[in-house]
């Protein structure tokens, strides 16, 4: 029998702390930040317009709920709840699946498409204004490099 390894734990530094706190200060900022002004702009959350533009990026602006929930980084049940209330304003529609009869599929309407033409150009106002105008071409592509280290060791 071998003896349990105990190893003490590694402790952020004052720098890592620093930048920790940082991030996490960010990331749970923002969606109220874009909450806001999609709850004035259209009346909707952020999460709600995320699976609006989600599924207007998609092949016939349709997805399976699966990954619709995987691209939207929400739980099955959450994603349900949000896709009734936006098949209740008309700006999507669910489907069986033809190749599988337990699967759905989620379809933004042209309802739907043209809420989010409507209210794209504010999204993306805010999404400047909070993000990208704060950052230099050479820094926005530091942190997309970074993003996407972080997001690779995340699955």
């Amino acid at each position: 029998m071998t003896a349990p390894t105990t190893t003490e734990p590694r402790w952020l530094t004052a720098d890592e702390m620093r930048t920790w706190l940082r991030l996490v200060e960010f990331v749970m900022r923002l969606p109220s930040l874009l909450d806001r002004q999609l709850r004035a702009d259209a009346g909707l959350p952020h999460a709600h317009y995320l699976i609006l533009s989600m599924l207007s990026d998609a092949p016939d602006r349709t997805l399976r709920m699966t990954e619709l929930a995987q691209a939207t980084a929400t739980s099955q049940s959450r994603l349900s709840h949000a896709v009734a209330s936006l098949e209740e304003r008309g700006w999507l529609e669910r489907a069986q699946c033809p190749s599988d009869k337990r699967g759905q599929l989620a379809h933004l309407t042209d309802a739907g498409m043209a809420m989010l033409e409507q209210t794209a150009p504010g999204h993306v106002g805010e999404v400047r204004r909070l993000v990208f105008d704060k950052l230099t071409p050479d820094e926005n592509d530091q942190l997309a490099q970074l993003l996407g280290k972080l997001l690779a060791r995340s699955d």
